[in-house]
């Protein structure tokens, strides 16, 4: 009985202490909970952890595509490779085609050597006729070749001329002098003189001594004939002499050039050669 009175006494006190006291434990305990999740200590990891975390951020070596990557510019990262395909055209057309992804980029045609070559050439923008101011005093009408120029001038109503390129004599068959128009003649036909005859045998180029006009021709699309002379303004199947001293005293002109300048002069008119 005495035993079991002390425990309940016991029981008792420990009972009524914890009532006293329970609501400051409840108190101090809260203001334990929110100090430790305010300030929460730093995570530290075991050993048996840290290696196996370490290799899994690790970084992996930079591949081929990676540094080849880093060294383009950004706009061009996101372009996509363009893949080029030759395409087979038929050999009947002649033409060269390359295509990307089936569209079509560009197309170029083979010149055939059974295409016949124009009389004249593509030319230069200043061997090609053109208008000028013209402030001489010469008649409008008058034909003014400059043969150190190498250009033919018509000149106009206005203050202005006609402005044509020419080919004029080489050395040691120049000439200057005032003349008039005497004839004029369409596809002419062609009487080299017999000093032409001579001088070109001894280059051992043989000539003929008359040629009937005709594209072949030398004398070209038409020809004016200046005076009682030999000297014509003529067009020529040597395009390529326009602009340079080839000829043995005649001057020469495109074909195109020469038709537009024989429409545009009569009979009669003055040319003067400086």
């Amino acid at each position: 009985m005495a035993r079991r009175s002390l425990m309940t006494t016991i029981k008792r006190g420990l009972l009524a202490a914890l009532v006293a006291g329970g609501p400051m434990m409840a108190f101090q305990g809260a203001a334990q909970a929110g100090q430790r999740y305010a300030t929460p200590p730093p995570v530290t990891l075991s050993p048996d952890l840290t290696s196996a975390w370490t290799l899994q951020i690790t970084p992996r070596r930079p591949s081929r595509a990676d540094r080849w990557r880093a060294k383009r510019p950004r706009g061009l990262q996101r372009q996509r490779k363009q893949t080029y395909q030759a395409v087979r055209v038929p050999k009947k057309r002649r033409t060269m085609r390359t295509e990307r992804t089936g569209v079509r980029l560009a197309s170029a045609t083979r010149p055939t050597n059974t295409l016949r070559q124009s009389i004249t050439p593509n030319f230069k923008a200043d061997l090609l006729p053109t208008t000028v101011h013209w402030e001489r005093g010469d008649k409008p009408g008058t034909i003014i070749v400059d043969t150190i120029e190498r250009r033919l001038y018509l000149v106009l109503e206005g203050g202005m001329a006609r402005r044509y390129a020419v080919g004029v004599g080489k050395p040691g068959f120049e000439w200057a002098g005032t003349h008039k128009v005497t004839r004029k003649a369409e596809w002419p036909s062609w009487t080299p003189p017999k000093e032409m005859i001579a001088r070109e045998r001894k280059k051992g180029r043989i000539i003929p001594a008359f040629m009937p006009g005709g594209v072949d021709n030398p004398m070209g699309a038409r020809a004016l004939y200046l005076g009682s002379t030999l000297y014509r303004i003529h067009g020529t199947n040597q395009a390529w002499s326009i602009g340079k001293a080839v000829s043995s005293g005649c001057i020469r002109m495109r074909n195109e050039d020469v038709m537009d300048l024989y429409d545009r002069v009569p009979v009669g008119a003055r040319v003067r050669v400086i």
